[in-house]
């Protein structure tokens, strides 16, 4: 059997709540999804959490209720998921990618450089779960009067200086995919202090309807249907009481992993400072130079003793969608955190037995494959 590189944990109680679901009147537009959003909003210490089918929706849902159109720009990394960029193209706006740190966050340096006219928002991502700089990425888009819309997908959890990843921005947004450490299947959220965006979230993930009285309603803006099941909600909240627990286990693994790598010299491991505590949806390890070239044998050798490893990610705008859209674009760290990055398994179904064995195994692999180096 496999070690996936992150996966999800049911237990009864998960099972229980869909159940109670199943047989109640409501599977959708009920009780569960308020119930939730409610939840969500204490657990990171906010007014409004606005439920969605998928975090890519609310993404759509965050820069559409923020105004974004043709002609706008974002800026953003390119070390991340595709939506991140993606739900931006669909507006009209373009996406201005700005190089990254050697831990794949954005570079917080380099972002101001990339301000024009035409900015709208900054939208950096919490890769792997460690926070950005976010204090100082919310000071620059006040100077500049831009919104902060955080892709926080990777984050839920996570802290900086004792604070909830997700409170500082305008609006951020969390994944609940199977492979975060909480999940409702597919889903996201938008969170906010901003009641005028909590309520155009609302109706935009809704038809963009407002119910009156009785049968009485009023389409009064567009939107879709974009909303997140009762089913999914009770699994999230039934997830959201154990969500420390299962981030506690997966900073145990890491911690484990830190201890075996810190004297390794083949690969480096991403440290988290003091002041932070990450939810760990990743554990990336960066090989150096000499294994860029073997990294698809080590990828695979892996993989072959059930290891489930990832690479995080290409490059957005290496995908061919964007280089017809845009030209061919080039960063020099972000392309090296890429030849560099493989994720290796971290979560809250390992046990310390399992982290030994793949720790185990990728310096058997990794010392095997050291010898080849790369030759042009």
């Amino acid at each position: 059997m496999i070690i996936p590189y992150s996966t999800q944990s049911i237990d009864d109680d998960d099972i229980d709540a869909v159940v109670n679901v199943l047989k109640s009147s409501h599977l959708t537009q009920g009780k569960e999804v308020a119930a939730f959003e409610e939840e969500i909003a204490a657990y990171i210490g906010v007014k409004h959490a606005i439920c969605f089918n998928a975090a890519t929706s609310a993404l759509l849902g965050a820069y559409t209720v923020a105004g974004l159109k043709e002609g706008d720009e974002i800026i953003t990394t390119p070390i991340s998921f595709v939506a991140t960029a993606n739900m931006a193209v669909s507006l009209g706006a373009r996406p201005v990618f700005s190089d990254v740190r050697l831990d794949g966050n954005i570079d917080e340096r380099f972002v101001e450089r990339a301000i024009t006219p035409q900015t709208k928002a900054i939208v950096p991502v919490d890769f792997g779960g460690k926070s950005v700089a976010i204090d100082t990425l919310r000071e620059i888009a006040h100077r500049h009067d831009l919104l902060l819309i955080e892709d926080a997908a990777h984050a839920f959890g996570s802290s900086i200086d004792g604070k909830k990843v997700g409170s500082s921005a305008d609006m951020s947004i969390f994944s609940f995919h199977a492979i975060k450490p909480l999940t409702t299947g597919e889903g996201g959220v938008v969170v906010t202090d901003d009641d005028a965006y909590a309520e155009k979230l609302r109706r935009f993930r809704s038809h963009g309807i407002i119910k009156k009285q009785l049968w009485n309603s009023d389409m009064s803006e567009m939107g879709y249907n974009l909303r997140m099941t009762d089913i999914a909600a009770a699994l999230g909240r039934s997830q959201l009481k154990r969500v420390d627990t299962f981030i506690n286990i997966r900073n145990e693994i890491a911690a484990y992993y830190d201890e075996r790598f810190k004297s390794e010299k083949l690969f480096t491991t991403i440290e988290i400072p003091e002041n932070m505590y990450s939810s760990r949806h990743l554990y990336p390890i960066m090989l150096e130079p000499a294994l860029h070239c073997p990294k698809e044998d080590i990828f695979v050798a892996l993989q072959d003793k059930k290891i489930g490893v990832q690479v995080h990610y290409k490059p957005i705008y290496k995908n061919t969608f964007y280089e017809k859209l845009y030209g061919r674009g080039s960063m020099f760290i972000a392309e090296d955190f890429y030849r560099s990055e493989l994720s290796i398994p971290c979560h809250h179904k390992m046990t310390l037995d399992d982290a030994k064995f793949v720790a185990d195994t990728l310096l058997e692999i990794v010392h095997k494959y050291a010898y080849r180096g790369c030759s042009f």
